[in-house]
């Protein structure tokens, strides 16, 4: 049986705690299906202490951290205000250094979040595509103006780099990974095992339906978007809405817009949109499970979602019809 890649975790100064633990506990996590990957962790200085104030250590000098082509080496995030400094040029010179033999080497190697600002110091991502947490993007840009940074996706793999978006992005990338070396269906048993059943790929935006369009006050509009986030399989009708807040329909289609920007329809279709965009990911399901799954009759009405519809074109249009 073939080896499994060896990985890496690089623990720096004022690291961002989900941004390391959640992809560790995903390899970790293999092993409950016979894949027992070795994980080791690593840093430029002895100790660390997280951005939450939690103390790490001791740790393993990356010096003394042999890795071998295809092996995994992560850089998770760390705070802003360290990464500016010149303290932090300071103190990983040397690690940039080594940073780059590994690449030369062969290692693939994932950043989460902020952690893209440590491969693009050390000169990874020139001429590369690449993401981060979407607030530090542009900042990204402009002080490496020799990458290319991919707005609104959760990963990018360009060559043997990987770079991710913000916190949780880090537990999408490392299922993604384990989906490569083992096929969808182990990387959906160990999302089961992490109780991840939203399972997001690349295409995957940074802003969530399920976020969108909840910036108002109005909690009659929210009571039906959360309806509709929970019920999409149930098919409920515009008049069946209304009557859930106690407003007549046409009401309801006035005060939701007004809300929201957008009609109900609107805000169903894209609800349907990221639900059937993350089912896709899971191997089990078929199209007609993932149709009835969105609140579809037919496989024809989920395929009517891809390519996206323009806001202008809903995808069902009646008032009175299921929505």
């Amino acid at each position: 049986m073939k080896a499994l890649p060896h990985v890496v975790f690089v623990v720096p100064p004022h690291v961002h705690l989900l941004d390391l633990t959640g992809p560790v506990q995903v390899f970790y996590e293999a092993a409950t299906y016979d894949k027992p990957y070795p994980l080791t962790y690593c840093s430029y200085q002895s100790t660390a202490s997280s951005s939450a104030g939690l103390g790490l250590g001791p740790l393993l000098p990356f010096a003394d951290v042999h890795l071998q082509a295809d092996d995994f080496l992560f850089v998770p995030g760390l705070e802003m205000d360290y990464l500016r400094s010149a303290e932090f040029r300071r103190e990983a010179a040397t690690f940039f250094t080594w940073l780059r033999e590994q690449q030369v080497r062969g290692v693939r190697i994932c950043s989460i979040c902020t952690g893209a600002f440590v491969l693009a110091e050390a000169g990874l991502l020139d001429g590369r595509k690449c993401t981060t947490h979407w607030r530090r993007l542009a900042e990204l840009q402009a002080r490496y103006p020799r990458l290319i940074t991919q707005p609104n996706t959760l990963f990018v793999h360009d060559g043997g780099l990987y770079t991710s978006a913000g916190v949780t992005a880090g537990i999408d990338l490392a299922l993604y990974l384990l989906e490569e070396l083992h096929g969808p269906l182990f990387a959906t048993k160990v999302a089961r095992e992490l109780v991840v059943y939203t399972r997001r790929g690349a295409g995957h935006s940074q802003q969530s339906i399920y976020l969108d369009y909840r910036n108002h006050l109005n909690s009659a509009v929210h009571q039906v978007q959360d309806w509709l986030a929970e019920n999409l399989a149930a098919g409920a009708t515009l008049a069946t809405l209304a009557e859930l807040v106690h407003m007549t329909p046409r009401t309801l289609t006035r005060t939701f817009r007004k809300a929201t920007g957008i009609s109900v329809n609107e805000y169903t279709t894209a609800l349907r949109r990221e639900l059937a965009e993350t089912l896709r990911h899971d191997p089990a399901l078929t199209l007609e499970a993932i149709a009835a799954r969105c609140g579809f009759q037919s496989v024809r009405q989920l395929q009517r979602i891809s390519p996206k519809p323009t806001r202008s074109t809903p995808v069902l249009l009646s008032t009175s019809s299921v929505l």
